[in-house]
């Protein structure tokens, strides 16, 4: 319908045109062109694969004409075989003639529908028949001659492979396989035959081995031999073909074909012929005894098979046949299908059109008007009323009509729509509301969660901190005990519980620094950096494999780090005698830096770790947060370089694992100047007469080894350590005569500490004086004594004389009774400390250390 009406010479708007219907047969016109384009690439395709199924029809009833004439070139190639092998004997080329006329007729049958090259090949079979009966060539020329026609004619079978579809592609490759087979099976039956029909050569008298007697041999280089071997080494490559072809035909027929070929092809026939191709064809000559087969038993036998085999090969080529057939007649049909469909189709399609224009040319006025009226208000407007036929307009003005009625309906829904409306918006707020409350919920879970968390940290802290409660009061029993043994091999089993309680200790204070805890005491003072090494040392099992090799002079650390520094060092100590031979001592040294930090390195000798865990252990020590616990029960975790990064990044101390070139981990602990104080030393000087000359300045206690490179070496004597000599010879000890072997020393490493030296034989004749009160850091956070030299009193000190006993176990309790004299003495100078701290603690909840002692 055209957009504007054209208007008449007074400017009124003309009637209206046919034009309208004109267009509407345009249309119908070219919905049938459409139509038509596109049902016609269906159409071509189909005639196309009509025109491919008839031609794979006429090329499938070649090939099963080729098949026929295979067969029968094939019994005369044979005889052909035969006949020349045996000489060409007069009289025996009446049997070739029968064949032959077979060959010639299938030939005159297939000439009219075989290609031109075909044709050519098969027009050349005459002539290769005279040349074989009347000519000079040999048997295996002849036979090779007759299989190349015969290829010839077996190639029809694989163009029909190679030119079928893929929706006809169903075991095609089988024919053309089991052909080959066939063919392969008649060459070995002719070739066979030929062997055997060679006359025998010229012949010897040899002596026969067995016999003892002379016998007629055949020459080994007679030309009778020469082509019986020929032959019987070509029909025993002829049947390895044949089972190759057999192999290819199992693999590419179907299940039925292969069924159908193993139920023909089978009986005692078959097997008798097998036995002879078995017998015959094992070696390329045949022997002697062999030579003596009847051939015309075995050509009884094979061709029996080979019969059997054709007929299957036949019956194949014609099933082929009927598919091929059943393909066209399915491409036929499927051809007309299309051809009645798109007819259909354009019939339908102008008939819809046709009708579709005679529903719009009829009164489009009364319809417009109607429209029109209730357009402009539908919802009050009376439905469009026809009185005229019940014609397509009718029908288009009830479905106005029906088009009103649903608008009203739809306007009543509308309105139904919107308290929907209303109550999924109020289901919304509902869900909104459970929204908010099972957010609330999740914030009182994560809230009860922490709090729980926290409940079990307390409970950790609570329990580890009693824990190292009774390990102190077990401290404090076993140096009780310590101070009232005077036996010396139960002296020796105290200081073995004493350490274990100490390495126990510091297990317990582990799983504070896990907890985040930080439970030590701030030494008032600054701390010689030999002995936080030392208390490091005291603070593992296997203490005695340690050597402190070389210490910074003056090295002191700040008191409130001492604690942690010395847990640290000794959980690195902990893993270096843990991942070393138990034979090979870890060396612990230190040395200042240019920048005023000191460095401290543990080395081992162990087996070292790889590359890859190396860095992971770096990154972890340097940044602890990224601990990630292992398994249970193994050391994938690294607890203890988790403790000591923990106990490094309170302090900023950097610690880094690094590879040694002799073998074995070196970890390395870099101490900031934080943590390092400046001021010199607070004892006074101490001055050590020296027999035979002036006094020597020393340092006293801790502070003079603090101030040597080399600390003195471990020995192995019982309870002995060496120490620095003066240059000055001295007194030699007298060897101590045993007397039992219960008297002899414990030949045991003990720790690197200078020990007291041995009181006189009489020391109750000589009170010692009254000590000084030691300062605050030579108190452990425990509110114990450190296993440390106490500082002597500045002045002159008296000259002792060693002396050597008649009794080892008597000088050796002496020795530690020196010790623990000390100790004791050290406990006396912090009371008051400990009196203060007993007192700050009666004001707590008892969860302390102090508390629990208490």
């Amino acid at each position: 319908m055209q957009n504007k009406r054209p208007r008449g010479n007074d400017g009124t708007r003309a009637a209206r045109t046919v034009r309208v219907r004109s267009r509407l047969v345009v249309s119908v016109a070219v919905v049938s062109l459409i139509v038509l384009g596109a049902g016609a690439p269906t159409l071509f395709a189909a005639s196309a694969d009509l025109n491919d199924s008839q031609h794979l029809v006429t090329l499938a009833q070649l090939d099963q004409q080729t098949v026929s004439l295979a067969h029968a070139l094939g019994d005369e190639r044979d005889g052909v075989t035969q006949y020349v092998a045996a000489g060409r004997p007069s009289g025996k080329d009446a049997a070739l003639k029968e064949p032959a006329a077979r060959v010639d007729r299938q030939i005159d049958e297939l000439r009219a529908t075989a290609p031109a090259g075909l044709a050519r090949d098969l027009a050349t079979v005459p002539a290769l028949r005279r040349t074989a009966l009347t000519g000079k060539g040999t048997a295996p020329e002849a036979q090779k001659a007759y299989s190349d026609v015969i290829a010839t004619l077996l190639a029809v079978a694989d163009e029909l492979a190679d030119r079928t579809p893929p929706r006809a592609a169903e075991a095609v490759r089988a024919p053309g396989a089991l052909g080959r087979a066939v063919e392969q099976a008649s060459a070995t039956r002719g070739l066979l035959l030929g062997a055997l029909s060679v006359p025998p050569g010229q012949t010897s008298k040899v002596l026969d081995p067995v016999t003892g007697k002379y016998v007629q041999k055949e020459k080994d280089d007679s030309d009778a031999g020469r082509a019986r071997d020929a032959l019987s080494a070509a029909a025993q490559q002829a049947h390895v073909r044949e089972q190759s072809a057999l192999a290819d035909f199992d693999q590419a027929a179907g299940a039925d074909a292969r069924d159908k070929f193993a139920t023909t092809v089978t009986g005692p026939e078959v097997d008798t012929a097998d036995g002879f191709l078995t017998r015959l064809t094992d070696q390329p000559q045949l022997s002697a005894s062999e030579r003596k087969t009847d051939p015309n038993v075995v050509n009884a036998a094979l061709s029996a098979r080979i019969d059997r085999m054709r007929g299957a090969e036949a019956a194949l080529a014609t099933s082929q046949v009927k598919r091929f057939e059943q393909l066209r007649d399915d491409d036929v049909t499927a051809l007309e299908i299309r051809i009645g469909l798109i007819g259909a189709l354009l019939l339908l399609a102008i008939g819809v059109s046709a009708a579709t224009a005679r529903s719009l040319t009829r009164p489009l006025a009364v319809l417009r008007r109607g429209s029109a009226r209730l357009a402009e208000a539908p919802g009050t407007e009376e439905p469009v009323r026809f009185t005229g036929r019940n014609d397509e307009f009718a029908q288009v003005v009830r479905s106005l009509n029906e088009l009103h009625g649903k608008f009203a309906e739809q306007s009543t829904r509308a309105g139904g729509l919107d308290e929907d409306l209303a109550k999924q918006r109020g289901r919304l707020a509902r869900l909104a509301a459970e929204k908010d409350e099972l957010r609330t919920q999740v914030r009182e879970l994560t809230d009860r969660l922490e709090r729980t968390e926290g409940t079990v940290q307390h409970a950790f802290v609570n329990l580890g901190l009693r824990s190292l409660g009774l390990i102190e009061r077990q401290l404090a029993v076993i140096e009780s005990l310590e101070e009232r043994e005077q036996d010396p091999d139960q002296l020796a089993v105290l200081f073995k519980l004493d350490h274990l309680a100490t390495v126990i200790r510091r297990h317990g204070e582990n799983l504070l620094v896990l907890a985040g805890t930080e439970h030590h005491h701030n030494h008032p003072g600054p701390v010689p950096l030999v002995d936080v090494m030392r208390a490091a040392v005291s603070e593992i099992e296997r203490y005695e494999r340690v050597v402190i090799q070389a210490l910074p002079p003056h090295a002191q650390v700040a008191g409130f780090a001492a604690d942690d520094l010395s847990h640290l060092v000794a959980e690195l100590l902990e893993n270096a005698t843990s991942f070393s031979p138990p034979d090979i001592q870890v060396q612990l040294s230190g040395w200042q830096l240019e920048g005023g930090e000191i460095m401290l390195s543990v080395q081992d000798e162990g087996i070292g770790v790889p590359p890859e865990r190396r860095a992971e252990l770096n990154r972890r020590l340097a940044d602890p947060a990224s601990y990630e616990p292992g398994e249970p029960g193994t050391e994938a975790g690294g607890l203890g370089l988790h403790v000591s990064a923990l106990l490094a990044h309170r302090h900023g101390v950097r610690i880094e694992l690094r590879e040694q070139k002799q073998g074995g981990v070196a970890a390395v602990v870099v101490l900031p100047e934080a943590i390092l104080p400046t001021t010199p030393p607070a004892a006074a000087p101490h001055m050590v007469p020296v027999p035979g000359g002036a006094p020597r300045f020393t340092l006293p206690g801790a502070l003079a080894e603090a101030n040597s490179n080399v600390l003195p070496e471990r020995t192995e004597r019982s309870g002995e350590v060496a120490r620095p000599v003066t240059p000055e010879p001295v007194e030699p000890v007298e060897p101590v005569e045993p007397t039992e072997p219960s008297e002899v020393p414990l030949d045991e490493p003990t720790f690197e500490m200078r020990l007291p030296e041995p009181r006189p034989a009489e020391p109750e004749t000589a009170p010692e004086p009254e000590p000084e009160p030691e300062p605050a850091q030579k108190v452990t956070d425990k509110g114990l004594p450190k296993r440390t030299p106490k500082v002597v009193q500045a002045g002159p000190a008296k000259s002792q004389e060693r002396k050597g006993g008649t009794d080892a176990a008597e000088a050796l309790r002496r020795r530690l009774g020196g010790f623990q004299q000390g100790a004791k003495e050290g406990r006396r100078d912090v009371a008051a400390e400990l009196e203060e701290t007993d007192q700050q603690a009666d004001t707590d909840t008892g969860e302390t250390v102090e508390e629990v002692r208490r």
